[in-house]
């Protein structure tokens, strides 16, 4: 049994007891032996008519010394014996010197240990609160107290006091923990008003505070449904719902029809807000076609800003005709590669053009063409930096072209803000320290969604050349926009669309199919292929012992990969095929448990040393470092991104924190806290695989949503493997997938904006 489990087993015990009169107890806090810091439930012990009680409830803030006075029940525990279980409780100033020494010695006021907790005391005795908070000064005639050092104590006592007192006010609202203390330090003494008359701010200005929250609170603070405070916030909460769904903005009657269903409110309030809305600046109206668009303004204008930033780069530079095919056939002598004419062509934009963008499928020849223009300038003189949105994306890179290529993040200089001000995060890259380079070349494009596009071209001085790579019938990005579409949509820029396939003559179907799922066209899956293979199976336990066997014995072989190596990709996360039952089972076939493997249960998963996981959301905060091979830290930063993957190194349970070394080298700490950012990675979806490239892709396919199998998911999925490609499932869904060209769409002007700008 855990010591978790023990102490949740104290609290039902409690819950259990048959003593339903209340009681008072009184009694310092000797010990807190388990405080939930998300919640506040707590078990600590408390010194009460000189014996000692275990007490457990839900508390706002306790302290160990602190002086209570709580109201609940006593039970007897059948293992734990007698408890008392809170019903409320008040911190009240501790009423003999011996509490006020105890109190004080606990460490709750910085500077004050046990020697001088017990001067403070031997001097005033009982008095000694009161000095405290009224003639602060005369600590300084205690020894070892400065003046200076008596008023950072009259400080740090009230401060603890207004925080004690809050955190008891949001109790009331039933808001303890992390949120309660969250809100303390974003607003201070104002959050009283700002809880009674309007807590939906809660939801603009915290951090994982989200509108359903303030919802909650305001319905026990008692604001009416139909207050104007509720609906705006609704509606602005539904506009950042539609962001993280990929949208930039919404049309109104889409935006509309989801308030109603959240708010159980009328078209005509809906309809007010929203003007309202746009008079505040708050959201942006667009009427396009006779219909408005509903932006958060913010999106609005990261729009607005990437079209006038994309004009504004792009510059002509002009070459003498005859001297740039001499120069090109240096190039082709330095790379080893004659180059067609479709790639002689790519290179030629790149160099007479301060924008281009290249589109093209697996075994186009985009890297040749890189490494091609890579050469031309630096036999030019001029200074280039490579980037990609993923450490994956942009080790490949490296590999490919022979020179160093980071994420866009780590390129921009990623900057970690001071603590207290949430998620928010920025770059020491930006328009007033712009990136020091001439040319600036950007492979898998498709991933960057708009948020880090304004961020990359805020980056980016005018007169460097930007060159952006990437397959424009990949899945778009998992963040918020079509960015690579629809600036190739809008006509208003130079693209170069590769076509030839160069590497169809080496034989591998994987490029071949490939091409054929995007052009629409069926593929051949007889298993007459070296590298692209189906194996026809119709239920999904068979098809999932299918998976192990391949990943664990027969595929290392084949690819001369590890099976950590080798990926399973899957277009779900739930169902029997999904990202979830998958990896539990492909995690009990690759990482056993073993008596040498410390691991964590975490939320109905297992973490386990040796364990192969995935970052699932963004964390601007999160510290990484690299290590020489002598354990010596070269390099440090801060950011780990949705999709970066590792392996568990290190599990410490004493200190409560787990150690993922990624792909690229980086070591990161997790506290047991952060553990819902990671997940096993074993099995991943699709969407998840976005920038990376395996050694071999084991897809499993047999049934689930008809707009999630199309082609575009099965395209993406097939291009994610260098080696071979195993489907596992059934040939009618696939026939289907290639033959299903719907995606779901998504709502995005860039193109739109950029042909305002520039025609």
């Amino acid at each position: 049994m855990s010591f978790i489990t023990d102490l949740n087993d104290i609290f039902i015990g409690c819950r259990l007891g048959v003593n339903t009169m209340a009681e008072t107890v009184k009694g310092y806090v000797e010990k807190i032996v388990y405080r939930n810091d998300e919640n506040g439930y707590t078990v600590f012990s408390l010194t009460h008519d000189g014996d000692e009680l275990t007490c457990v409830g839900y508390v706002a803030m306790l302290n160990e010394g602190e002086f209570i006075q709580a109201i609940g029940e006593f039970t007897q525990h059948p293992i734990y014996g007698e408890q008392f279980l809170l019903e409320s409780y008040e911190i009240k100033e501790p009423e003999d010197a011996y509490s006020i020494e105890l109190y004080l010695s606990s460490g709750a006021i910085k500077g004050i240990g046990k020697t001088l907790a017990s001067r403070i005391v031997k001097k005033f005795g009982d008095n000694a609160f009161r000095i405290i908070v009224e003639e602060p000064g005369m600590l300084a005639q205690v020894k070892g107290i400065s003046e200076r050092m008596a008023m950072e104590i009259y400080r740090q006592f009230e401060d603890k006091r207004d925080m004690r007192n809050a955190m008891m006010f949001l109790q009331r609202y039933n808001i303890t923990g992390n949120l309660a203390a969250k809100i303390y330090q974003e607003y201070g003494n104002r959050m009283y008003d700002i809880i009674r008359e309007n807590p939906y701010r809660l939801a603009e200005d915290i951090s994982g505070i989200g509108f359903k929250t303030a919802d909650e609170i305001a319905g026990r603070v008692g604001i009416e449904p139909n207050s104007d405070y509720r609906i705006k916030a609704g509606i602005l909460y539904i506009l950042l719902q539609a962001n993280t769904e990929g949208h930039v903005y919404l049309p109104e009657p889409e935006l509309i029809h989801r308030a109603k269903e959240l708010l159980l409110a009328e078209d005509e309030l809906i309809q007010r807000q929203i003007i309202s809305l746009s008079i505040e600046k708050k959201i942006i109206l667009v009427e396009e076609d006779s219909e408005r668009l509903v932006y958060s303004a913010v999106f609005y204008y990261m729009e607005l800003n990437i079209a006038r930033m994309l004009h504004d780069l792009n510059i002509k530079y002009y070459y003498n005709s005859d001297e740039l095919n001499n120069k090109l056939a240096q190039i082709e002598n330095l790379v080893g590669t004659v180059l067609d004419e479709q790639q002689r062509i790519a290179v030629k934009e790149a160099v007479c053009n301060g924008l281009l963008i290249i589109t093209g499928g697996p075994g186009t020849g985009k890297t040749t063409i890189i490494n091609a223009i890579i050469k031309f300038f630096e036999a030019e003189g001029l200074t280039i930096l490579l980037a990609a949105p993923t450490g994956r994306a942009a080790k490949r890179m490296s590999e490919t072209t022979g020179y160093e290529a980071k994420t866009i993040h780590r390129m921009l200089e990623l900057s970690k803000l001071t603590q207290g001000e949430g998620d928010n995060y920025t770059f020491e890259r930006n328009e007033t320290n712009p990136l020091e380079t001439d040319v600036l070349i950007i492979d898998e494009m498709s991933m960057v969604d708009i948020g880090l596009m304004n961020a990359l071209l805020k980056a980016v001085a005018v007169g460097t050349r930007l060159i952006l790579v990437g397959d424009v019938n990949q899945l778009p990005s998992v963040g918020s926009g079509n960015v690579l579409k629809d600036i190739i949509n809008s006509h208003c820029f130079n693209v170069v669309k590769l076509t030839k396939i160069f590497r169809q003559e080496e034989g591998s179907d994987i490029i071949v199919n490939a091409h054929k799922i995007n052009a629409g066209e069926q593929i051949d899956l007889n298993n007459k292929s070296m590298d692209f293979f189906m194996l026809k199976r119709s239920e999904a336990k068979v098809i999932t012992a299918v998976i192990i066997n391949l990943v664990k014995n027969k595929l290392p072989k084949y690819v001369k990969a590890t099976p950590f190596e080798i990926q399973v990709l899957t277009p779900m996360r739930k169902g029997e095929l999904g990202v979830e039952k998958l990896n539990k089972a492909l995690q009990a076939a690759l990482n056993p448990p073993s008596a040498d493997k410390i691991e964590k249960e975490y939320h109905q998963m297992v973490f386990r040393e040796g364990d192969k996981v995935m970052q699932i959301k963004n964390n601007y905060q999160l510290t990484w470092e690299i290590k020489s091979i002598y354990g010596i830290t070269t390099q440090i930063g801060t950011g780990v991104f949705n999709g970066d993957a590792g392996i568990i190194k290190e599990i410490n349970l004493f200190s409560e924190y787990l150690i993922v070394e990624f792909d690229d080298n980086r070591l990161v700490s997790y506290s047991f806290s952060q553990l819902d950012e990671l997940e096993l990675a074993y099995a991943v979806t699709v969407h998840k695989s976005q920038g990376s490239e395996y050694p071999a892709v084991v897809l499993p396919i047999l049934d689930g949503p008809r707009l999630l199998f199309n082609r575009n998911l099965l395209y993406t999925a097939v291009t994610r493997a260098k080696n071979c490609v195993v489907i596992v499932g059934s040939d009618k869904m696939i026939k289907y997938m290639i033959d299903n060209k719907s995606e779901q769409s998504r709502y995005s002007r860039l193109g739109e904006q950029i042909k305002e700008i520039v025609m």
